[in-house]
């Protein structure tokens, strides 16, 4: 039997066209062959540098023969086999669509052999024609959003394969998605408000829904999501415990959004009391149930319908259902909130993913921040001089 090849173990041979190749071992076949990583150059000397980068970049490496597969093929097997039991069936479904996308661009070339300037010219390309079916509304290409979306999941993905011995490193690592377009929220203002709490207070069907939304800013599946063990009536809290989205045409509850989801919410005494006297009349587990067949839980979709319907009737502007939380959120913080205690209501991670989200009244806080802080020096300073007067008078 052949003495089994040290990994990073080189060879250099001139080629017939002139040119020089020089090959290294990354790792054994289970049968114990050697596999080889391959470089070139016009000259000796080009092909010597080439090759000494190979060898520091593969030390200590040790691939395995799967490191031969495409990455559509690991792609297809990580799904398979490792994220179908890591996260809930509609994210499963969007990586799946996702993962296409790229086989569609880079699935036939074997993976350890991507790298990180395949990945960013794919990134460009699905930018300007990535669209399986363009239209005129959003052109040929996918949103930045969209391909950052991509970008996360190929990364879990080729992380996987590292674990895995299949290729020595990520090549998203060093790839950069493109920048996110924050599409840009639309906060009801005070006057836009009261005419949707108007407009609400003359739906009897959806008014406590509503009212209990903007009220509390919780995510639509969150509000949805509620059942009466989660409201203590007693000390008027509320218990987000899950949220509910659509699988396969079929309504499915599921863990919160993040673990900082699930929270506990000190209801405003109007939002309690309101709770308290729909809790009397009552018959379904579901707090805000499916008006048609209340042993249902209302559907995100219709929510969102019904939303649509009341801006529409009462003249304001067609913002998102996400919308209704950013009012919340904005007016809270207007009006004497602190941005950790408001973290903590809408399910944040952390206080500054609260303030760089609404910078846009944050920095007005800043500035009336200022004008106080301003007013009470001048107070003080003001003061010290009286007195100042008051003993070079003495």
């Amino acid at each position: 039997m052949a003495k089994r090849r040290a990994s990073g173990d080189g060879m250099v041979r001139r080629r017939e066209s002139g040119h020089w190749e020089g090959r290294i071992v990354v790792g054994h076949k289970r049968n114990g062959e050697p596999i080889f990583r391959s470089v070139y150059g016009k000259t000796q000397k080009e092909l010597l540098e080439k090759l000494h980068r190979e060898i520091v970049a593969y030390e200590g490496v040790e691939l395995t023969e799967d490191s031969l597969m495409t990455l559509g093929a690991w792609l297809d097997r990580w799904l398979d086999e490792y994220a179908q039991n890591a996260v809930r069936r509609t994210t499963l479904d969007n990586y799946r669509r996702m993962a296409e996308q790229v086989k569609r661009e880079l699935g036939d070339r074997q993976i350890s052999s991507v790298t990180s300037d395949d990945v960013q010219r794919m990134y460009r390309r699905l930018r300007e024609h990535g669209r399986a079916h363009p239209d005129e509304e959003h052109g040929a290409g996918l949103s930045a959003s969209t391909v950052r979306h991509i970008h996360a999941m190929l990364h879990l993905a080729l992380d996987a394969a590292v674990r895995q011995h299949i290729i020595a490193w990520n090549p998203t690592v060093h790839a950069t998605p493109p920048k996110a377009e924050n599409r840009e929220m639309r906060v009801l203002s005070e006057r836009e408000l009261d005419a949707f709490l108007a407009a609400i207070r003359k739906d009897e069907v959806w008014h406590d829904f509503f009212y209990t939304e903007i009220t509390t800013g919780l995510r639509r599946g969150e509000i949805c999501g509620l059942r009466w063990e989660d409201f203590d009536e007693k000390h008027g809290v509320l218990h987000v415990r899950r949220t509910l989205h659509t699988e396969d045409g079929r309504l499915v509850t599921g863990a919160t959004k993040t673990g900082s989801g699930t929270r506990d919410i000190l209801l405003a005494d109007s939002t309690a009391e309101l709770l308290q006297k729909r809790k009397g009349s009552s018959y379904s587990e579901w707090i805000f149930p499916d008006p048609t067949r209340p042993e249902r839980p209302l559907s995100p979709s219709a929510a969102y319908n019904r939303l649509k319907t009341v801006l529409a009737n009462a003249g304001l502007p067609d913002i998102r259902f996400h919308d209704l939380r950013h009012t919340f959120s904005t007016h809270a913080l207007k009006n004497g909130v602190d941005a950790k205690t408001l973290s903590a209501i809408l399910g944040h991670t952390n206080a500054s993913f609260t303030l760089d989200t609404y910078t846009h009244v944050t920095g007005d806080m800043q500035k009336r921040a200022s004008e106080i802080v301003g007013g009470f020096m001048e107070d003080i300073m003001g003061a010290m001089q009286s007195q100042d007067c008051v003993t070079g008078a003495g």
